[in-house]
């Protein structure tokens, strides 16, 4: 009778109301406490909250003192910023202001290259294997091994973008602009734009402008004397149309090339004070590296042949890194239409990729007289330049 009793009893527990809704309470339970588990490898992978007010203290207090610091630092934070072609260690004499207004201007190149990224991104699937590793707290932020510090208009964007098929190089998209611009948000701000990589693989980033600023060296050595450099050079005279050409696809009311080349036409005095001819003077800008860096610890790379040999240059870039050779041949193919290589697969994609359309552009007719007055300007600067390098270039 009372085993009856108590099978009765526990029947009437079990079928009631109150034990169905505690089971589902504690499966529910028992599913938080997976994904709270789930999730400790990810959030641990994230910034801090503390560096996050830091930053935005710092970001305050710049805006406290009235800098104009503190509207691009929160630019930078919120997406990759934009190619930046603008070299800003150059001044124009005041003669020429209105001029210097118009090619200093650079917002339009900012949403152009903001975009061009954004189509490079969109053709690029993250890796699985990597993301794999960083959602499960794997890969850290370093700061930067490697740094493209030039020149403007000399193919740094193409090398960039053909490197990052290497799979042990991880490299920001968008330029700091750390060395010239924002030194005084500090390293740790720095590191923060870097993406994560795993162990051997190796940091990089590119801003051309460090070449020609003065501070830049110094900056880089102190940060670390084992970085290396890679500057993209090309035949002066054509990287200064380039440059040119650049600035009048967005601002076409600008005076012509001839007027800014010459300080005075009927003399054929070169004004060298125009930041398209000051960063050809490669000799110049280099000794200026050679001060804080060895030779050996410099690669240089040739804009003309990037384009006629593109396999072979990044062979040497490789080399230079420390790293196995595998972006071959195999892994280009000419483009017709745009007149340079482009890649068969595209970074973490299936698909052809080429740089966009603010690449390659046609070049305005400029007068041969000027153009050879520029070669014969160049000529004693180049001569420097290849003696300085052990290398000929083979622009005269």
């Amino acid at each position: 009778m009372e085993y009856s009793l108590l099978c009765h009893s526990l029947y009437a527990f079990w079928s009631s109301p109150v034990k169905k809704k505690l089971v589902v309470l504690g499966i529910m339970f028992l599913v938080w406490v997976y994904m709270l588990y789930s999730c400790v490898g990810y959030c641990s992978t994230m910034p801090s909250v503390a560096a996050g007010k830091e930053t935005g203290s710092a970001v305050s207090r710049r805006t406290e003192s009235g800098g104009g610091g503190a509207d691009l630092v929160s630019r930078l934070l919120a997406k990759p910023q934009p190619w930046e072609d603008v070299e800003s260690d150059y001044e124009e004499p005041s003669v020429r202001t209105a001029a210097s207004r118009d090619l200093l201007n650079n917002e339009a190149e900012r949403l152009e290259d903001w975009e061009e990224e954004m189509r490079a991104g969109e053709q690029r699937a993250p890796d699985p294997s990597a993301m794999s590793s960083f959602s499960n707290g794997s890969g850290s932020k370093k700061l930067p091994q490697a740094i493209i510090i030039g020149v403007k208009k000399g193919g740094t964007r193409a090398l960039l973008e053909f490197l990052r098929v290497h799979p042990d190089i991880r490299a920001v998209g968008a330029e700091p602009h750390f060395f010239d611009r924002n030194y005084e948000n500090g390293l740790e701000w720095y590191r923060e734009l870097m993406p994560k990589t795993l162990e051997g693989q190796i940091t990089m980033e590119k801003t051309p402008s460090y070449f020609v600023t003065r501070e830049a060296p110094a900056r880089i050595s102190a940060m670390s004397r084992d970085t290396k450099l890679i500057v993209v050079v090309r035949d002066p005279v054509t990287r200064a149309i380039s440059d040119y050409t650049q600035t009048l696809s967005k601002k076409p009311d600008i005076p012509s090339f001839e007027s800014l080349t010459f300080k005075n036409r009927t003399t054929g005095l070169i004004d060298t004070s125009w930041s398209a001819i000051q960063i050809g003077i490669y000799a110049k800008h280099l000794d200026n590296w050679l001060q804080y860096f060895p030779m050996d610890q410099i690669l240089f790379v040739s804009g003309e042949r990037l384009i006629s040999d593109p396999a072979g240059e990044l062979g040497r870039v490789q080399d230079f890194l420390g790293l196995k050779r595998i972006i071959t041949d195999k892994h280009f193919y000419f483009n017709q239409t745009k007149g340079f290589p482009c890649l068969k697969k595209a970074e973490g994609s299936s698909k052809p990729h080429c740089l966009g359309k603010t690449k390659g552009r046609t070049h305005p007719n400029i007068d041969p007289e000027v153009v050879q007055r520029l070669r014969d300007f160049y000529r004693p600067f180049n001569m420097k330049f290849y003696q300085m390098t052990g290398h000929h270039f083979g622009w005269d």
